[in-house]
């Protein structure tokens, strides 16, 4: 009588053990990283250049009441400028007529490239040594960021608009809608709904694009919150101004990231779809 070969025992460990082991030798050695920082880092020097309490209760009000609100003035003034500009240049890269659609195109791709501290100085210098023509601090920010964000912000809308079914075109033509019409009281509504989570993040690097207006050179009743840190920076040698400032970066970003999350859960579907 044969008898049936066995299977030889199966050794080593399963996909999950390993899943398993590799997670803890993870946190093993993040726990030994950790260990080491702690013992080896010398924390009263730390303490003392980043969170030196005196230096930071000197900024306030002045880092609130000044700095903090002139970058939301500044990126405000950007984003509003930018968001019109952004809006005839998507139109423009839609248009059937060829030389607006080369025009706008040629703008976005100029300006996509463009590092915005050039932007910067040529409106702050460049401008009024070859025109002789000279704007105040707030119409050079507002011209400067809304420059550069137009171009990103007029592909956005480009694609917010193509991401509007046919459907509701044709229907609001059927209707009797001109095409101008249908675009401002049908398509750009539905558009904008689309694209609220891409504009809310192009608001974000606004926000922080705003602390380039230092080149500008800028009184003290026009500092932003980079400019404020750096002066009291230099004034405190401390390290703890710019943390300062940081915080109150945050104080701006993070909500608005927050609020992008929300919106891309509830409306980002529509422009991911139309961009595949």
């Amino acid at each position: 009588m044969t008898t049936q070969t066995e299977r030889p025992a199966r050794t080593g460990l399963g996909r999950r053990q390993r899943a398993r082991l590799n997670r803890g030798i993870q946190y093993a050695v993040l726990v030994v990283a950790i260990a080491v920082a702690a013992v080896l880092a010398d924390w009263g020097s730390i303490a003392r250049a980043f969170f030196n309490f005196d230096v930071a209760v000197a900024q306030f009000p002045g880092v609130i009441t000044t700095a903090l609100v002139n970058t939301v003035v500044y990126t405000l003034l950007g984003f509003a400028f930018g968001l019109a500009l952004g809006i005839v240049l998507a139109l423009m890269r839609l248009s059937p007529v060829g030389p607006y659609r080369w025009i706008a195109t040629a703008y976005i791709e100029l300006f996509r490239g463009l590092p915005a501290l050039l932007v910067f100085i040529a409106l702050g210098y460049g401008v009024p040594i070859a025109f002789q023509l000279r704007f105040d601090i707030y119409s050079t920010v507002m011209l400067a960021l809304g420059l550069v964000g137009a171009a990103y912000m007029a592909e956005t809308i480009r694609a917010g608009v193509q991401a509007v079914p046919k459907g509701q075109i044709e229907a609001a033509r059927s209707l009797g809608m001109s095409p101008t019409r249908t675009m401002i009281t049908v398509v750009m509504p539905q558009a904008f709904r689309i694209i609220l989570p891409p504009l809310t993040n192009e608001l974000i690097l606004l926000t922080k694009d705003s602390s380039l207006v230092y080149l500008l050179g800028l009184a003290s009743g026009e500092y932003e919150l980079a400019k404020f840190g750096r002066n009291a920076l230099n004034e405190f040698a401390s390290l703890t101004p710019l943390l300062v400032a940081g915080l109150c970066y945050l104080i701006i970003t993070i909500p608005l990231s927050r609020v992008s999350n929300l919106l891309e859960r509830r409306y980002g579907r529509g422009l991911s779809q139309s961009t595949q």
